[in-house]
């Protein structure tokens, strides 16, 4: 990790579990080339975490606020802070 790097951590609201985000999210993340997880969260939200260049994540939470073509995204709540350089690849938990 460089020390242009950030890490994110998003709580994404709304009719995203069961229409392909954490999928398409990784996928998207991937490109990139950002490592991190994402994950479906108990109460329906999809949770993500995610380290890089700032840039990069700027655009994966441009992304998040849309999902793929099947969501409804209202809500994305997010933390910037520190990385800690624990992940190697981004992966579906």
């Amino acid at each position: 990790m460089t020390s242009a790097g950030e890490r994110i951590h998003l709580l994404i609201c709304g009719r995203v579990q069961g229409v392909w985000y954490r999928a398409s999210a990784a996928e998207r993340a991937e490109e990139l080339g950002l490592t991190g997880w994402v994950s479906n969260h108990p109460d329906g939200a999809v949770e993500l975490m995610a380290e890089g260049r700032r840039e990069a994540l700027d655009r994966l939470l441009e992304w998040c606020r849309v999902g793929p073509p099947l969501a409804h995204v209202s809500k994305v709540e997010i933390k910037r802070s520190t990385p800690s350089g624990e992940f190697q690849v981004f992966q579906v938990r």
